[in-house]
């Protein structure tokens, strides 16, 4: 077991001794499980999901969608520092949907490379949130 601790804008999300994290960075989807050595990285917007105990089954992982941030792992703690973090729970399915159309159309009539990157990445973002809320329909059904 190792500590990990997640922390949005608006406060811990996360913080508790766990057996395994999974996480999105740039160089793609690592695991993080006790004496992983240090590390700094880039986390990118995508979906963390924690296994508290050795046995747990993928059912009982607690996910949460992230948007951007960084990634630290010392001494068997290991702290990723977010702009946002939503639990299925927390994301409303429909306004998220909503979001995501928004964002496409404001990408189909962006002027410049600007707009256009910032409507990707609102895209991004609300594409990952519809991820973990669809996670949370899949559990459901079993």
């Amino acid at each position: 077991m190792f500590h990990f601790q997640l922390v949005s804008l608006s406060g811990k999300k996360f913080d508790d001794d766990v057996y395994e994290v999974i996480l999105p960075t740039l160089d793609g989807r690592i695991g993080v499980l006790k004496d992983h050595m240090p590390l700094i990285s880039v986390a990118k917007n995508g979906v963390v999901a924690v296994r508290r105990n050795p046995h747990d089954p993928d059912l009982s992982l607690v996910y949460f969608a992230i948007n951007g941030g960084a990634i630290e792992v010392s001494h068997n703690v290991l702290r990723v520092l977010v702009d946002e973090a939503d639990q299925p729970d927390e994301i409303n399915e429909a306004e998220a949907r909503r979001a995501l159309e928004r964002a496409e159309k404001m990408k189909s009539e962006a002027k410049d490379q600007v707009s256009l990157e910032h409507a990707q990445s609102l895209i991004d973002r609300q594409a990952v949130r519809l991820q973990v809320a669809n996670i949370k329909h899949r559990h459901r059904q079993r």
